[in-house]
């Protein structure tokens, strides 16, 4: 058994093809640094206590939340020194430079750009969970995990997909300054659009205000349908990230 634990999900019938390369990209990754693989697929939401599921309803993106963690805590339980968790969604297309931080845990690094109310492009810097590294005694992992459930409980209205995930990891982020995994990014539309045109203004400022350049990225496929890419332009995107970069 390897050191460390890579997990990944997702239900077995991927709802886009593209999705394939991504997680191919995650496994070779993992094989490379000789790290064990594990993806599994609804069995994910069996790890989320009943009353809790019952009351997330539909949002499974909630529930998956949820669920990430609960695996990452029956990995490092289970003897691994560090579990690593990836979106199905996250693509790594720099493998030689997407190097772990040495960290006890760590998030991935997000860098939205979008267009203001005014029309002005706009970067925010947040945190997200789309990469998430937590190690064997970790301080972070039972507290957050403890905190989603108990804000599920308590909530007595309606809940955002990302109530339990970047909306309370970047809350807590602005007050506790947790560590980040800069290579792990995450594109917008308006960048991913971007590198489709071979540049604009917001692929510029997405390389402005990014620490480093990004190694691997989620991409965002609950956008793609809504935001008009198409299975050719995902795929051409996947090409020129692995050919290029950012």
């Amino acid at each position: 058994m390897s050191a460390t634990l890579v997990v990944q999900s997702h239900r077995e019938d991927l709802p886009f093809a593209w999705l394939r390369d991504c997680l191919d990209s995650v496994a070779a990754w993992a094989d490379s640094n000789g790290f064990d693989y594990r993806f599994i697929g609804d069995e994910i939401f069996d790890l989320v206590e009943a009353g809790l599921l019952a009351k997330i309803g539909e949002q499974t993106v909630i529930a998956t939340d949820l669920g990430r963690l609960r695996l990452v805590q029956q990995g490092l339980e289970s003897g691994y020194d560090c579990v690593i968790w990836c979106d199905a969604d996250f693509l790594i297309f720099r493998p030689d430079e997407f190097i772990l931080p040495t960290h006890a845990f760590a998030f991935g690094r997000e860098i939205w750009v979008q267009n203001d109310d005014d029309g002005r492009m706009r970067a925010y810097p947040k945190l997200h969970n789309a990469f998430m590294m937590f190690r064997r005694g970790n301080a972070c992992l039972e507290f957050y995990l403890d905190t989603a459930e108990r804000l599920v409980r308590l909530n007595q209205g309606g809940m955002p997909p990302q109530f339990i995930g970047p909306k309370l990891l970047t809350a807590l982020h602005n007050i506790a300054r947790f560590p980040l995994m800069d290579s792990a990014g995450m594109l917008s539309p308006l960048v991913m659009r971007d590198l489709l045109a071979g540049g604009g203004d917001a692929l510029e400022l997405l390389r402005q205000k990014s620490a480093v350049v990004p190694a691997g990225v989620n991409l965002s496929s609950s956008l793609t349908v809504a935001e008009g890419f198409s299975q050719e332009a995902m795929e051409k995107l996947i090409r020129l990230l692995q050919d290029d970069g950012i």
